[in-house]
Formats: C-alpha cells, structure tokens, sequence
C-alpha cells in the first residue's frame, strides 16, 4: 500500500487544550447564529421614509 501524506499523523489523539476549557455546545453554535452588524437599521430607515412621505404630501 502506498504510503499517504497524513499517515504519520492520522492516528495521533486529538489535542486537549491544557489552557482553554472546551466549549459549550450553546457557545459554539451562538459563533454560527446570523450576525447583524447593523442592529436598528431597518426600522430607522422605516422612520425615515415615514418623515420623508409626510414631508412630501
């Protein structure tokens, strides 16, 4: 059989942080959750075109 490029590692125990204690499964899927960056955005934007359209009428 032919000698892979990962043999020599594919079997090594998964490293354990001796520093950092392992996650939760709530913590790690809040990192994936959607993001918004612009939090309020859409409803200022709606209060603006509401002052805008009686502005204009």
């Amino acid at each position: 059989m032919d000698k892979g490029k990962y043999d020599d590692i594919i079997n090594l125990p998964h490293h354990v942080s001796k520093r950092h204690p392992r996650m939760s499964l709530e913590e790690r899927s809040a990192q994936f959750a959607p993001f918004s960056a612009l939090t309020g955005y859409a409803e200022a934007i709606k209060e603006t075109e509401k002052e805008m359209e009686s502005k204009f009428r």
